[in-house]
């Protein structure tokens, strides 16, 4: 993370706010106004409270992800899927074990920014927090990602939803009567934020994918309480354990999806131990921004495109944006109902996320959805290029079923008459510069 926030001070990247804010609603709210007008990443000086710089905005666009992972904009997906072949032949513990560092400085939870987001929260609530555990039989660690809502210096409780690795360990434990130990860790490596959002196979390591991304074993130093290995480069930890058969009301929180979810019983985190780096950085996640869902896009695009690049040919791209439950392919078209085949295969490619699925030609920019929707509006037929499957289960998380059924959208040209849908150019438009005009 310190790497990276020099890096962005050096590209001219990073918003710097001196001014003290107030870490209920309005630090989010400057975060959201800055993100509506900027994409730049943004950094609090003074958050009242805390003698702690707050960071937000910083994983905020495929681009820095690309950048992160050594990848062209374009081969995003193709570089995740070759990261995560190559992951699987690391090992479950690919780091490198050091020495505890001697400067680090205990605290207490409550000396942690205590951000409160969006007006119905229940209270404030950690959101970048990666939480670090490991499968209590085979001993394969976990990366993931759960909102943990503050109660008390020693209690954090947290959402597990069913689909993710950490449901399942805690499952296991809890059948024996057993707590499972667990860190959360705040402002951690980029790599490590972004292999706790890969979706892997059971019993893959996500610290196999973080040092797959480094090029380089992770750095990790031994847990005070568990025999858990902690990233050296988080900033802040906060060592403890689920505790079994224990469920406390947690919510209402402002979801990613723009709505909030409401009170229900959900694990408690019993804190152990909360210390941090010297001079740490905080790292504010805004649920539902470009920087929390880039990531979530990303890995369902990623998903995605190993699927369809199995079952049909043609694929060149995947895009998940603006919200993660569309999904636009770019293919290159190789015959008469092509595109067709590929949403068919697409509805398949992530049981949660592709509820609505288009299909492009490769002159299609993927990441403006109002060119999508050109060259669906202007290459055919909508009514003849516009596929309802209905009843098919959806997001996992959906009692009422708002996201059953799927809409597959053919926005490619017809495939005999390629000549008739060039797009139209004005030669040397990409290279001009206002500024030589203005």
């Amino acid at each position: 993370m310190r790497e990276l926030i020099e890096q962005l001070k050096t590209q001219n990247e990073l918003l710097i706010v001196s001014k003290e804010v107030n870490p209920k609603y309005e630090l989010a709210a400057v975060t959201k106004a800055i993100q509506g007008s900027s994409n730049k990443t943004v950094l609090f000086e003074r958050v009242s409270g805390t003698g702690m710089p707050v960071i937000s905005n910083v994983y905020n666009s495929r681009q820095r992800l690309c950048s992160i992972m050594g990848s062209e904009p374009d081969q995003f997906c193709e570089t995740w899927n070759h990261l995560h072949d190559h992951s699987q032949s690391l090992g479950h513990e690919p780091v490198n074990i050091i020495d505890r560092p001697p400067d680090l400085i205990d605290c207490k939870l409550s000396d942690l920014p205590l951000i409160t987001y969006h007006s119905k929260d229940a209270g404030a609530y950690f959101t970048s927090s990666i939480f670090l555990a490991k499968h209590p039989l085979t001993g394969v660690d976990n990366l993931s990602f759960h909102r943990g809502m503050y109660i008390s210096d020693t209690e954090v409780r947290i959402r597990l939803g069913s689909s993710h690795d950490l449901f399942r360990y805690q499952a296991i434990a809890e059948k024996q009567g057993e707590a499972i130990d667990a860190i959360m860790l705040i402002g951690g490596d980029p790599e490590l934020f972004l292999s706790a959002g890969a979706t892997l196979p059971e019993n893959s390591s996500e610290m196999a994918f973080a040092s797959a991304i480094k090029k380089q074993p992770v750095p990790c130093y031994k847990a005070i309480n568990s025999d858990l290995l902690v990233p050296e480069s988080a900033e802040i930890v906060v060592e403890g354990r689920i505790l079994p058969n224990v469920r406390k009301p947690e919510g209402p929180f402002g979801e990613f999806m723009g709505y909030y979810v409401d009170v229900g019983d959900n694990n408690v985190f019993e804190v152990l131990n909360v210390y941090t780096k010297p001079s740490p950085t905080y790292h504010s996640l805004l649920c539902g921004s470009n920087e929390d869902i880039s990531l979530l896009e990303a890995r369902v695009a990623a998903r995605t495109y190993r699927h369809l690049s199995k079952v049909v040919p043609g694929i060149i791209d995947i895009a998940c944006v603006p919200s993660v439950m569309n999904t636009t392919i770019k293919i290159k078209q190789q015959y008469e109902g092509h595109a067709r085949q590929v949403l068919m295969a697409a509805f398949g490619g992530h049981l949660d996320y592709n509820k609505l699925c288009i299909v492009v030609d490769e002159d299609v920019n993927i990441f403006d959805l109002n060119e999508v929707m050109w060259a669906f509006s202007t290459r055919g037929r909508v009514d003849t290029r516009t596929m309802v499957i209905s009843d098919v289960p959806g997001f996992y998380r959906d009692e009422h079923k708002d996201h059953w059924g799927r809409l597959g959208l053919d926005a490619t040209y017809p495939f005999e008459r390629v000549a008739e849908f060039e797009k139209k150019l004005v030669p040397g438009e990409e290279d001009i510069n206002l500024e030589d005009y203005l």
